[in-house]
């Protein structure tokens, strides 16, 4: 094997299996589409298993792909439905990227709004990350990566519950790499930062919002979903083994503005 493809194949998923949460649409479509061009299967999950077009996209990369409903607003459905699934698949990868965001002032937020954020974005993650993690400290290799935010590390502005959660997902996953580092399982997350998606639309709508965050970021734009893959595919690849506990950034400079 030449240096070149020993170091091509540090990047290479074959042979494993990715579970992406949200996997519908936005960068969670794009990191499973990735991931099959880097030779993964893919267990697809979203809320209402409308998640056609992105096994359609898996397939055409030439890999297998599984749909999953489930509804992670409801944590307590999460460990009987990726017990049964982790009963007949193997996961080597799981992505938690699902999340929902409810915009408002502080003061007005309602419980359960509160509540529907950290039951998705928090407590949903660690229920699939405790399950998977288990098996994967068992089999003695694994990866997980959480998708956080820039609100993991500052507050925003009419986001209590988002930041909240986002914050949260960092510790954890510290904590969790803690526990099974030495078990061969990685555990990191992915901060991205003003990305082109769903979520993000009411600010791109917002002319003055929108100009006043390109102005900020160094790269001059918005970052798309597929920004995320790269980043994605290295922490689920063999090239890092030795990387855990860590937050990876990807958001065209703003944080170091």
């Amino acid at each position: 094997m030449t240096a070149d493809s020993s170091a091509a194949a540090a990047f290479r998923l074959d042979g494993k299996t990715a579970l992406v949460t949200g996997a519908r649409s936005g960068i969670g479509r794009a990191i499973a589409v990735g991931y099959a061009r880097a030779g993964a299967d893919l267990v697809l999950l979203g809320r209402t298993g409308d998640l056609g077009e992105t096994a359609e996209a898996v397939r055409r990369a030439g890999r297998e792909a599984q749909t999953v409903a489930l509804d992670l607003s409801r944590p307590e459905a999460v460990p009987e439905s990726i017990s049964a699934l982790l009963q007949h698949r193997r996961v080597d990868i799981l992505v938690n990227n699902a999340g929902v965001i409810r915009r408002g002032p502080a003061e007005q937020v309602g419980y359960a709004a509160w509540r529907e954020v950290m039951a998705v974005n928090l407590d949903s993650a660690f229920l699939l990350a405790q399950a998977c993690g288990a098996a994967m400290a068992r089999h003695g290799s694994g990866k997980i990566i959480t998708i956080g935010s820039l609100l993991s590390f500052q507050g925003g502005v009419n986001v209590a519950a988002y930041a909240a959660s986002k914050h949260a997902v960092l510790g954890m996953t510290r904590a969790l790499a803690n526990e099974w580092a030495a078990r061969g399982v990685q555990v990191n997350a992915i901060a991205p930062g003003y990305i082109a998606t769903e979520n993000t639309r009411p600010l791109r709508e917002d002319g003055e919002r929108n100009e006043a965050i390109r102005a900020r970021i160094p790269a001059g734009r918005w970052g798309e979903a597929e920004d995320i893959v790269g980043a994605a595919v290295f922490l689920a690849a063999p090239a890092s083994a030795y990387v855990n506990g860590h937050t990876l950034v990807v958001d065209g400079g703003w944080m170091g503005r």
